[in-house]
């Protein structure tokens, strides 16, 4: 079963062709998304990884958490999912 992990802190310079090879050592890539800002299309810093299965996700996180990465400690983790927000619409 496929797992999803959060990275954080990626270094803005980072192509996501990158980010997914950086993890496919560890692993197959189901999927790999680094966000982007909705107006200016710049990356926010962080992005989402999918791996096949726990084990790789888990050995991912084992060797990748705090690696440097162009000059920046990424952050890889379990992603949680979204909270609900029942705070009505963003102004």
């Amino acid at each position: 079963m496929a797992k999803k992990l959060f990275v954080g802190n990626l270094p803005h310079s980072l192509q996501e062709s990158e980010f997914k090879e950086l993890f496919a050592q560890h692993g197959e890539v189901v999927s790999a998304r680094i966000i982007t800002d909705r107006e200016t299309g710049r990356p926010r810093g962080f992005g989402f990884i999918e791996m096949n299965t726990s084990e790789e996700a888990a050995a991912a996180i084992g060797e990748l958490n705090g690696k440097e990465v162009n000059g920046r400690a990424i952050a890889v983790n379990e992603a949680r999912e979204r909270e609900s927000n029942n705070r009505g619409p963003r102004r």
